[in-house]
């Protein structure tokens, strides 16, 4: 009996601490959601995939996918003009002095995209969402198919230029100690050797370290020490200006978001040409 009742304290203090574990940085829970959500101030945004998006959405959200937050033209990844990306979220109701919550299917990879893109235009306060069902249950999250109604509003950008580097300034590192280069793909892709999407490998001195190392199983993130050991093996410090990058820099965004604002380092960066970019002006690979 005595065994038992040791055994329900230890069951109900590991679901009591399990939501805190995801509450890092700019990584909300369920719980603080459902606190936010009533400032009549805060906006959500779904960065899903369309498709998901019509089945089910938090009531009120309104839909932002990557994609269209990109040229047509040119390599695939580079970001619309500061002008049109303004444009395009005063659109969808969102501004520069919302809180703004963003959420997607699950891994954070496009909500982390989204995320850093509304940092770069000077957006203050971001916030990202995990998609765990079983805390928006608890927390009565209301879910809805209906498209959300949309008061266009106006968004003014100040750009961050302290988190965006260029192909210009990434080559003129490649050499310097106190730049850490990050590529967030899939080591096949890093050592040239994926088919689908095809790579010639990765700019020179750049260390490996794929985006999923940020996330469990489930998709929720690791726990601080976790995340802080995985950089620390790479020799990534906070002593360092650290550059993210990995095809289009979508998957850049959740090493980003992690550096930043969970471990705290002061110059992290994220490359946002990216690979694409960067193999179409011929610059140097290597494998």
């Amino acid at each position: 009996m005595k065994n038992i009742k040791i055994i329900s304290s230890f069951i109900v203090a590991f679901l009591f601490f399990v939501p805190t574990l995801i509450a890092q940085g700019d990584f909300i829970t369920a719980k603080e959601f459902s606190t936010l959500i009533k400032d009549k101030n805060t906006k959500v945004i779904s960065a899903q995939k369309l498709k998901n998006y019509q089945t089910s959405h938090i009531t009120g959200s309104v839909h932002v996918y990557h994609k269209d937050l990109y040229k047509k033209s040119g390599p695939d990844g580079v970001l619309l003009s500061t002008s049109a990306l303004a444009s395009y979220f005063g659109k969808k109701g969102i501004s520069n002095t919302n809180t703004i919550i963003i959420y997607d299917d699950g891994k954070n990879k496009y909500s982390s995209r989204v995320y850093w893109v509304l940092r770069y235009l000077g957006a203050k306060n971001v916030k990202l969402l995990h998609k765990d069902m079983k805390e928006w249950r608890s927390a009565r999250i209301p879910l809805t198919k209906s498209v959300t109604k949309i008061k266009p509003t106006t968004f003014t950008p100040s750009i961050n230029k302290s988190i965006f580097v260029n192909a210009a300034w990434v080559k003129s590192h490649l050499k310097d100690a106190n730049v850490v280069i990050i590529d967030a793909r899939h080591s096949t892709e890093y050592n040239g050797t994926s088919e689908k999407p095809v790579s010639k490998g990765h700019i020179p001195g750049a260390v490996n370290i794929e985006w999923k190392k940020m996330i469990t199983e489930s998709g929720t993130l690791k726990s601080k020490e976790e995340l802080k050991k995985i950089f620390a093996a790479a020799g990534v410090t906070s002593g360092k200006t650290i550059v993210v990058y990995c095809a289009t820099s979508v998957r850049a965004g959740i090493e980003y978001v992690v550096l930043k604002s969970v471990l705290k380092f002061p110059n992290v960066k994220v490359y946002d040409g990216a690979y694409n970019e960067w193999e179409s002006l011929g610059y140097p690979l290597e494998k």
